[in-house]
């Protein structure tokens, strides 16, 4: 199905949690900490990223280690990822914790906190990044502990990559679907309820399948109620594309605004090996637009980095499992840009 549908995620959820979860009960608390000063990173211009970098991520670590180890070309390169706000995946065991800390991380940084929610039930139909929430209380009480968590600070929400589009193509069976679109609305409610919280839906790529496929299904998972939607969600489409299609889903669900993951994107597609495999660590790609709300059209309000560049999409290619760090691709993500 990926071939065709499939947006191609690397997930950030389980090394968000790993990097993040214990740590950032403390690092949230301390965005100073050592992990930022040893690799020098900074805020980006609030007037044109408002969203937070962390200091002490998985990249920056990164770079701090290059740093010490004198291999400074290749710190170099690795701090093109590690100085631009990224998003942080909730991970599904503390979620209140984890977002209270990213959030008040921001906060005291005077950013927002850019985060995706990816804990929907039956999540990737058993492909890579399967897992998610045992069951639909599950998820509500997942949900109900990330609201809390930001409560009422800035953030910027895109929530559940690929779960309306495995409803669309057939990947999630019919018994899940009246559920999920329940738990979709749901979430939608309580997280547009925050006062100072956008959600942006995710809707998929310019690749996928046609908006028509897809607009009812989003307004049936509450895009009527939510900021708008995100599209190219961890894959490669190139950013003049991902915004046409966001436009023409656009159109069709009441001139909705909508964000575009550029995190990948520099160099297109991928469009040799097998055609059920290319959005899966696929050579020869590069990192696109950094995060920005000075976009190319009124309609997009941000250009945003929601897949971590530089984390596996899954064990092909030789990658790690699926959100773990590869130093050698976040490498070549980040020369191939210059």
């Amino acid at each position: 199905m990926y071939g065709m549908w499939g947006a191609g995620r690397g997930r950030g959820a389980r090394a968000s949690a790993a990097v993040l979860g214990a740590a950032l009960l403390l690092a949230g608390c301390s965005s100073e900490g050592d992990g930022g000063e040893r690799a020098g990173i900074t805020q980006r211009p609030e007037g044109t990223a408002p969203f937070w970098v962390n200091p002490d991520g998985t990249a920056a670590r990164q770079v701090a280690a290059l740093e010490k180890a004198g291999k400074k070309a290749e710190a170099a390169q690795i701090r093109k990822i590690a100085e631009q706000p990224v998003a942080e995946w909730i991970g599904p065991e503390n979620p209140e914790q984890e977002a209270r800390g990213l959030t008040e991380a921001a906060d005291r940084a005077g950013r927002t906190a850019l985060l995706v929610l990816y804990n929907i039930p039956h999540r990737d139909c058993g492909q890579y990044s399967q897992g998610g929430a045992a069951d639909g209380d599950a998820y509500r009480g997942w949900i109900d502990g990330v609201a809390k968590g930001i409560g009422d600070r800035p953030a910027l929400v895109v929530l559940e990559p690929d779960a309306v589009l495995h409803l669309v193509d057939g990947c999630t069976p019919d018994e899940f679907h009246e559920e999920r679109y329940d738990l979709l609305k749901g979430a939608v409610a309580k997280l547009t309820s925050l006062k100072n919280t956008k959600v942006y839906l995710d809707a998929g790529n310019a690749g996928w399948g046609d908006p028509d496929q897809i607009f009812e299904p989003l307004k049936w998972a509450g895009v009527d109620q939510a900021d708008g939607f995100a599209v190219n969600v961890s894959n490669f489409y190139s950013t003049e594309d991902s915004i046409a299609y966001g436009k023409r889903l656009s159109a069709k669900v009441g001139g909705k605004h909508f964000v575009v993951d550029t995190s990948r994107n520099g160099n297109g597609p991928y469009t040799g090996g097998d055609p059920g495999e290319r959005w899966c660590n696929p050579p020869g790609r590069a990192l696109g637009e950094t995060p920005t709300t000075k976009t190319a059209d009124p309609l997009v309000d941000a250009y945003l980095w929601v897949k971590r560049p530089g984390e596996s999409d899954g064990e092909c290619k030789g990658g790690p499992k699926a959100g773990q760090w590869w130093s050698d691709y976040a490498l070549k993500l980040a020369k191939a840009s210059d």
